[in-house]
């Protein structure tokens, strides 16, 4: 069984129910347990078609399968490098099952080497082998689905600012600052000396976000004349025309660096044409993935994310509260309630496709 959305208006979802493809030679199939849901995914969907991310798992003419992070077990396979039962962790769609073709396998995990992924980055085709005395559905596996590769963006985010000395800003503004993307980056540029963070967000989440203690300032929407002085750095996560205006209309030439980064006011989402400041730039972490792993080595990288993570991790147990829900119906509900921003930022979404899962 297949969520499917249509390409052309998000809102509009199907459920496809189809009996599976017998396997072909180097073949495996992986049944989908558990993946978590956030406005991340949303931003997968918006700008699918400009990285590419609808064609990690193809669907029929005008839809897609929007990509999910999470959990999956092998279930049969005709590669000989893959034993049935392995767990693995990476990339799936909200599907019951997904069949990937082995290449590049070893102890940690494999590769999807289908045509169709050719093209996408390592990181978004690679499956995780997952340590057998990991307990399935454990509170760290909620963490690690959901807000992992999150935080991973984040760390490259602000490592990216860092990496250029945050471009001389004195001031990092973050949009859509109740996101987990967004409290993410306030997160880990927060030791940085001399640099005051300021969330904008909704009103109705400015409290909350506020409770968090992550950001210097929380400014609601509509007060963008509110932001303190200083040149600055603006990491848009909401993707917003009118936010975008007004932060570069309060900036001007004080604005030092626009970052595109998500999508989650998707509805008004537009470039910085004709703004004062200058033009927006989207981030794409696979690029500062590459850059450090060729600076740092891999295992280096591997291990300061990690570092970072250990240290994030129980800062965010301390605040959010995991809903687990089972079935692709319930699927498609909160993915509408993401769309629609009217999800609780203190709650985290993890979802299984069917029961059982």
């Amino acid at each position: 069984m297949d969520l499917i959305v249509n390409r052309a208006d998000l809102h509009e979802t199907r459920i496809v129910d189809q009996a599976p493809a017998a396997l072909e030679p180097g073949q495996t199939r992986l049944r989908v347990e558990r993946f978590g849901l956030s406005a991340n995914n949303i931003t997968y969907a918006v700008i699918g078609d400009l990285l590419k991310y609808w064609d990690l798992f193809p669907a029929e003419e005008g839809w897609g399968r929007i990509p999910v992070w999470g959990y999956a077990e092998v279930v049969e396979s005709t590669d000989p490098s893959v034993d049935v039962g392995q767990r693995v962790f990476g990339l799936l769609p909200m599907s019951s099952e997904l069949v990937v073709e082995v290449g590049r396998a070893s102890g940690g995990g494999f590769t999807d080497v289908s045509a169709h992924r050719s093209g996408l980055a390592s990181t978004y085709n690679r499956y995780l082998a997952v340590d057998p005395a990991e307990e399935p559905g454990s509170p760290a596996e909620d963490r690690r689905m959901l807000l992992y590769p999150l935080f991973f963006t984040a760390f490259l985010v602000d490592d990216f600012l860092g990496d250029n000395d945050l471009f001389g800003a004195r001031v990092l503004v973050i949009s859509s600052a109740s996101s987990k993307t967004g409290l993410g980056v306030a997160r880990q540029a927060a030791v940085r000396e001399d640099l005051t963070i300021v969330g904008l967000t909704s009103p109705a989440n400015a409290a909350f976000t506020e409770g968090l203690g992550v950001y210097d300032h929380v400014v609601a929407y509509g007060s963008e004349a509110d932001l303190p002085d200083g040149p600055a750095v603006y990491v848009d996560v909401s993707g917003s025309a009118t936010v975008r205006a007004a932060v570069h209309h309060r900036y001007g030439d004080d604005l030092v660096h626009d970052m595109m980064l998500g999508g989650t006011h998707w509805s008004d989402m537009g470039g910085g044409a004709d703004l004062p400041g200058p033009e927006p730039v989207f981030f794409f972490a696979p690029s500062q993935i590459a850059k450090r792993s060729s600076e740092w080595g891999q295992e280096q990288l591997d291990e300061a994310i990690e570092t970072a993570w250990a240290g994030y991790a129980p800062w965010v147990a301390s605040w959010i509260e995991f809903e687990h829900r089972i079935g692709l119906d319930a699927v498609a509900s909160i993915y509408l309630e993401l769309l629609d921003n009217t999800a609780d930022p203190s709650v985290g979404h993890t979802l299984s496709p069917t029961i059982g899962a």
